[in-house]
């Protein structure tokens, strides 16, 4: 499984760090990096579209006065061409497997997330059904965790690493899907001025990059900020694994 810890902060710090000041990244930053976790764009490619930009960015700086580089939507083209670049010379490579087990996925983790997450879904008082369906289907996860890792403690050395990775996997993409689907409710249900102030609040601040992101990573980019707002605005939780607490 993708380490989504890893994927995250890496870019954080490789966008602070080319920077040369912290800065936190805005939602819109956010965004665009779950799309490229979502669009299978490995870290490395990112890291290096990032220092590819700023290169470019420096180089430029030198010849007359720029305007500082505020956002990560500022790397997005040479991130992509830095990933068509690393697909084309990878070809024929066989991808590498990362082990799953003392990464901070452990089944206690992932159980308390899950639990958590649920507890926040029944309390909403928006698409309280939708929310209430998924609480419960994130309740059987949870169960479902543990009991599969109590299963395999007896037998842990016999149990390759390519499994745990695989399983990870499989509940993630099982919390993408329940996340969607409750996006979808949450989408009908609430006022359809506050949706739209959503979207126009995304098209304000996609603004200044569309000159630097292609129209499909531009419609991806405004439907995981228009979804971060939305969970935001009714203290909704984020399902996915990256969202687990690290204490």
């Amino acid at each position: 499984m993708r380490n989504y810890f890893n994927y995250f902060t890496e870019i954080e710090e490789r966008f602070q760090q080319r920077r040369g000041s912290i800065l936190l990244l805005s939602t819109l930053d956010w965004a665009l990096i779950e799309t490229w976790r979502e669009a299978g764009i490995p870290l490395d490619a990112v890291l290096r579209g990032i220092d590819s930009a700023f290169d470019k960015y420096e180089q430029r700086q030198k010849k007359g006065r720029m305007r500082r580089i505020n956002g990560l939507a500022w790397c997005a083209q040479a991130v992509m061409d830095a990933a068509e670049e690393l697909r084309e010379a990878s070809t024929g490579t066989a991808p590498s497997t990362a082990a799953a087990s003392g990464s901070g996925f452990e089944a206690g983790r992932i159980a308390m997330h899950l639990e958590a997450a649920a507890h926040a879904l029944e309390v909403s008082s928006v698409a309280a059904e939708a929310c209430r369906e998924t609480a419960a289907r994130l309740r059987e996860l949870a169960a479902e965790t543990c009991r599969r890792s109590a299963s395999e403690a007896d037998a842990r050395e016999s149990t390759p690493d390519s499994k745990s990775a695989a399983d990870l996997e499989s509940l993630e993409f099982r919390l993408s899907s329940l996340e969607e689907k409750l996006f979808a409710a949450l989408t009908t249900a609430v006022p359809q001025e506050q949706f739209d102030a959503f979207k126009e609040h995304a098209a304000r601040e996609l603004a200044p990059y569309r000159s630097r992101m292609g129209a499909v990573q531009l419609r991806q980019v405004e439907h995981q900020f228009v979804q971060k707002q939305l969970l935001a605005h009714y203290n909704l939780p984020r399902l996915s694994l990256f969202y687990m607490s690290q204490q």
